[in-house]
């Protein structure tokens, strides 16, 4: 094998990682707070992906809990309801069933998208659940819970929240389920793409052996 072509695969391909993510006991609605203990490691700085946001993720009995702050921008948001995936904000991808060993996406695989602003203001955050590209079925529970999200806009940067109801989730059970398996992409124009571990050049939007797994603890 080639130099060039061993270069060219992700370090983060060789490696599947399973991280803890700690119960919330508060009150569970988008005005929730997660201290540094819920904050997820950068994996894809073995990637040379620029670090520019803070990603935390929590779990209760009732759903997910993700926040994320960035605080480095210089230039304004740009958000677009008509072209959610090229805006600035988040995606996340949620397997409940944490399965590795298929390619294309199960009824237990779930998308979102959720931006920062929106609205005649853009002082309102916007959430829209997905249909996964090539999926062997998509998940019955797609929008059947309003998915909770608030936002702050910064002079630099913005700091978003959101709670994923568990009815939302098709087979949501932290109790009998205790891994998951997860996937972000925060979305820049200005700053870039920052994800978990592997990054765009492989197809992580609809492919989930490629996302990571979170330990419910």
């Amino acid at each position: 094998m080639s130099n060039s072509i061993v270069a060219q695969i992700p370090k983060n391909l060789l490696f599947r990682y399973r991280l803890n993510c700690q119960q919330y006991a508060g009150k569970v609605n988008s005005k929730f707070d997660l201290d540094e203990s819920f904050q997820l490691p950068h994996l894809g700085s073995f990637e040379n992906q620029h670090n520019f946001a803070d990603v935390r993720v929590g779990w209760h009995e009732k759903g997910l809990l993700i926040s994320v702050a960035v605080t480095t921008k210089k230039q304004a948001l740009w958000c677009r309801h008509s072209e959610l995936l090229d805006s600035d904000g988040l995606q996340f991808w949620i397997d409940t069933r944490d399965t590795h060993n298929v390619h294309r996406a199960t009824k237990f695989c779930h998308w979102f998208v959720v931006l920062p602003a929106s609205g005649p203001k853009d002082d309102k955050p916007l959430v829209s659940m997905l249909k996964i590209n090539r999926s062997r079925a998509d998940s019955p529970t797609i929008n059947r819970s309003p998915v909770q999200a608030t936002s702050k806009i910064t002079k630099n940067g913005y700091v978003l929240k959101a709670f994923v109801p568990g009815e939302t989730l098709n087979g949501w059970d932290a109790n009998e389920h205790r891994h998951i398996g997860f996937n972000y992409a925060i979305v820049d124009r200005e700053l870039g793409q920052q994800t978990l571990a592997i990054g765009p050049q492989l197809p992580i939007q609809e492919d989930p052996s490629l996302w990571q797994s979170l330990h419910l603890v």
